[in-house]
């Protein structure tokens, strides 16, 4: 007596259509992602929960932005007390501004990600 297959049905693989990218490089012009200033641009900062953790990270912020409203800004324990995040609302500036915080604050050994 002969088996019968598994699987009788057959599956069609849709191969994928052009992307945006292979567009841009036509020739058009993709919009922006972000369109700066950028009001309200939540930055999540993930590290090891050490005393002064917050404050460091507050005050690192606060020099790129010294606009920062820190009534904004929510904190939240790991399970197990190992980590901690941050979320910060800025003004996003520019992708230069947010490159130079985001160097700025992974250059701190207590961070893990910036987010």
């Amino acid at each position: 007596m002969a088996k019968k297959p598994l699987f009788t049905k057959q599956i069609a693989i849709k191969r994928p259509t052009a992307t945006k990218g292979a567009k841009a490089k036509q020739g058009q012009q993709e919009p922006p992602k972000i369109e700066f200033p950028c009001a309200d641009y939540p930055i999540k900062v993930v590290g090891r929960g050490i005393p002064g953790y917050d404050a460091l990270v507050i005050e690192t912020v606060r020099r790129l932005c010294p606009d920062l409203d820190t009534k904004k800004v929510h904190a939240k324990d790991s399970g197990k007390g190992t980590f901690r995040s941050i979320t910060l609302y800025i003004t996003a500036q520019s992708e230069a501004h947010l490159g130079e915080l985001h160097r700025e604050l992974t250059a701190l050994d207590c961070v893990q990600m910036v987010i």
